[in-house]
């Protein structure tokens, strides 16, 4: 039985189907040996530097990496653009933004992080299973979008990062034309939830019965 640092492929295999996702091997050719690899690598971090909550590669699946998958269906209608530049803003363990990127692989994305153990675990992870136009920046988002040069973005990612009003603020300024903001959230945020943006679309979905939503939203011409 195929295994990758105490995580058993055919188990990671068997929990899409727990938590209501397609077949891997048919949904997502290729992406069951890099995701073992770095729920193996997030386990022996996790020991010394709690990276998440969760104790167990498996438990880390249900309640974190199955909704970084359902990310990927959420943004492919949304961002329509080839090569649209992405960040990733307090990318802590790599959740989504490492997992998202094994699937959905449009454009450069960026993991920002200002942690420096974080930012060297995503680095750790990159060197050991490589995904294209992924890159680190070790420093807070603020550095990062001032450049040199100053930086655009066309679709920004947020989980957990900070109150979502503020990363809307933050990141005003930097936006190009048609961006979006995506969030991970435990609301759903109204049609124009504060002034100047206005969602574009939204999803829910249950992680251990408890509800959960992907937002995207853009400011207002």
């Amino acid at each position: 039985m195929p295994r990758s640092a105490g995580v058993s492929v055919p188990e990671l295999a068997s929990l899409f189907a727990e938590v209501g996702l397609p077949d891997p091997e048919q949904a997502f050719p290729g992406l069951l040996e890099p995701l073992a690899g770095y729920l193996a690598l997030l386990m022996q971090w996790n020991r010394v530097m709690n990276l998440v909550g969760a104790r167990t590669w498996q438990d880390a699946y249900r309640s974190l990496v199955a909704d970084s998958i359902r990310l990927a269906a959420f943004l492919d209608p949304l961002v329509p653009l080839a090569a649209p530049r992405c960040w990733d803003l307090g990318a802590g363990a790599g959740l989504p933004g490492l997992v998202l990127r094994m699937i959905w692989r449009k454009g450069d994305y960026w993991l920002v992080e200002a942690r420096e153990k974080r930012a060297l675990f995503l680095s750790t992870v990159l060197a050991k299973h490589p995904l294209p136009g992924v890159r680190v920046f070790r420093g807070r988002a603020e550095a990062f979008m001032a450049g040199p040069p100053p930086r655009t973005a066309d679709l920004v990612v947020s989980r957990a990062f900070m109150p979502w009003r503020d990363v809307l603020g933050l990141v005003r300024g930097n936006l190009a034309p048609g961006a979006l903001v995506v969030m991970l959230l435990r609301e759903e945020l109204a049609e124009r939830p504060c002034p100047g943006w206005i969602r574009t679309a939204a999803s829910a979905y249950q992680v251990e019965g408890t509800s959960r939503f992907f937002c995207a939203l853009t400011p207002e011409d």
